[in-house]
């Protein structure tokens, strides 16, 4: 398996009309790696992160196809995994790619468990492009950072989540547009997440960086900040490469 874990391939966050057509980001090499791995004509598929979502899915399946497609990835075609159908995990080997999806991550958690799609995925030698919660999911541990109204300050609210163990690294999507939100009464960051990094690691990136796993290691690429026992830090930026070791088993 080869993993591409975004923030986001294309656009920015909160910036960019996803009625459009936006081209994958070229930014950090990430389409010059991604094309090392290409097959032409490649058949995906795309898994949702808002399963019951229809009409969103729909456009969403039709739209990163096309973005593909304008980005000079030829694409054969790309199924959708919703709750509507999800046979397609049923012959996942079939697929040259696949597209974990943007959405909300306890839901997409949820979803994934009833797929069972963490023991799909261990034999699974095709490509694996994460976006934005797909890649929060990928960790072999989720850290399930607050994002709706109420889950900060829910007793409940589960942080910390068994995931599809692609790395054993837990990255933060969007952080040029989430850094200053408030969620809750209190800083997202700061008065939410420092706490939580206590005795963790959290690498938050912006879009246009990303982290590529090949052969269980990981490499950051981008601008990307190490959050770790209530403190920030810069450790990559754009252009660079941070060499973040082999995935622990």
């Amino acid at each position: 398996m080869i993993a591409f874990l975004t923030s986001s391939p294309n656009g920015h966050y909160r910036e960019t009309d996803h009625r459009s057509i936006v081209p994958l980001n070229p930014e950090n090499e990430f389409t010059e790696k991604l094309k090392k791995y290409w097959r032409d004509a490649a058949n995906g598929l795309l898994l949702s992160a808002m399963p019951d979502l229809k009409e969103v899915n729909d456009s969403m399946c039709v739209s990163m196809q096309e973005t593909f497609e304008v980005s000079g990835f030829p694409v054969g075609r790309l199924d959708l995994c919703d709750r509507r159908d999800t046979s397609p995990v049923q012959r996942l080997y079939d697929y040259d790619f696949l597209i974990l999806g943007g959405g909300h991550v306890p839901t997409q958690h949820a979803f994934f468990e009833e797929l069972s799609l963490r023991d799909a995925l261990q034999k699974y030698d095709g490509i694996v492009i994460g976006i934005s919660a797909g890649t929060m999911n990928s960790a072999k541990v989720v850290y399930a950072q607050p994002e709706e109204a109420g889950e900060s300050i829910d007793p409940s609210y589960r942080k910390y989540l068994p995931g599809l163990n692609i790395t054993d690294i837990n990255i933060l999507p969007h952080y040029q547009a989430v850094r200053n939100d408030i969620l809750d009464g209190r800083r997202l960051f700061e008065d939410i997440t420092y706490a939580d990094s206590y005795g963790h690691q959290f690498y938050a990136i912006v879009d246009g960086s990303y982290m590529l796993v090949k052969n269980g290691e990981q490499t950051l690429y981008g601008e990307a900040y190490l959050i770790s026992n209530g403190q920030i830090h810069q450790v990559c930026k754009a252009g660079e490469a941070l060499p973040l070791g082999h995935k622990k088993a």
